[in-house]
């Protein structure tokens, strides 16, 4: 099949997903895209990148306004053009997840554990605490208790201030277990995360995205929004598995962790796809001083370097 048939494969597919996540593949598109070149894209030039992919111009509209209300992202009229521009704390979440997203595997680990205490009487702001630090990657040890091997420490301090409970959650970094059984941990890693059904969401990305890796290097796209569509599609799929990853340290994970080859699929197919993609990302998504800025110098470190 040809990466022109691919494509339209990946697009059909993505269109008979009910319902359309609108809304998540929005922020796909400004943490892979946008964010990078300054965080501000003007509302008509969106629409148009994303019709192709069966968003009309009233669903991008509604969800924008959604995603504003949710204090994603803020908006400024210049005349008749609306633009949106991420909001200080959609900033800082993207700052977030972005590592984790093209970092990669974890092979490096001390074996110690990062353990965060949230005492009762947070009982009203708990369940965002247990959402945010799980797009971290913590696990549920107990009530009020969460634990994760290797986090990211910027990203944790940056989540409580975002959630006003930075002093008054407790955090024990560091912590040993030494004196835990291999039984016990396997258990604790099995409670806590469901690596099973994660694995399965792999290998289920590797299925659909080898054949179009396989297609791309026997006969390039067409055109290049049709890399952009595809960069698109591919990252919004990963994304969605990685942000449910807890990125244990491979350590930690079953043998033969396919996370790992698709993390190495989808950096192959990025590379193929990177300079078309941006390209169309610079001639037709527009900012209210003219084209998209370039990519800053931390875009270029995604998948250990670009």
């Amino acid at each position: 099949m040809s990466s022109a048939s691919q494509l339209k494969k990946l697009i059909r597919e993505f269109q008979q997903r009910q319902p359309i996540r609108a809304g998540s593949l929005i922020m796909t598109v400004y943490g892979d895209a946008i964010a990078p070149r300054g965080g501000t894209v003007w509302l008509g030039s969106l629409i148009n990148l994303l019709e192709p992919l069966g968003l009309n111009g009233r669903l991008v509209r509604t969800t924008i306004s959604r995603l504003s209300k949710d204090n994603w992202l803020a908006p400024n009229q210049v005349g008749r053009k609306s633009y949106y521009s991420l909001t200080a704390s959609g900033r800082k979440r993207f700052q977030n997840a972005t590592p984790r997203i093209y970092a990669g595997p974890q092979t490096d680990w001390d074996g110690t554990w990062c353990l965060v205490f949230l005492p009762n009487h947070l009982r009203q702001k708990k369940d965002t605490l247990r959402r945010e630090l799980g797009w971290l990657g913590f696990g549920n040890l107990a009530a009020g208790l969460l634990a994760h091997p290797n986090p990211d420490m910027e990203a944790l301090k940056q989540t409580l201030e975002l959630n006003e409970v930075e002093d008054e959650a407790i955090i024990l970094n560091k912590a040993r277990h030494s004196l835990t059984s291999g039984k016990a941990l396997d258990k604790l890693v099995h409670e806590c995360w469901d690596l099973a059904d994660l694995g399965q969401h792999y290998h289920e990305f590797l299925s659909r995205y080898r054949p179009v890796y396989k297609s791309l290097k026997e006969s390039a796209l067409a055109s290049d929004e049709d890399g952009a569509l595809l960069r698109i599609l591919m990252i919004h799929d990963y994304r969605k598995i990685l942000l449910r990853d807890p990125l244990l340290p491979t350590g930690l994970l079953p043998a033969q962790w396919e996370g790992t080859s698709a993390h190495q699929l989808c950096r192959n197919i990025y590379l193929l796809l990177l300079d078309g993609s941006e390209r169309y990302f610079s001639k037709n998504l527009e900012t209210a001083d003219g084209p998209l800025p370039a990519p800053s110098a931390i875009f270029y470190q995604r998948f250990g370097g670009l």
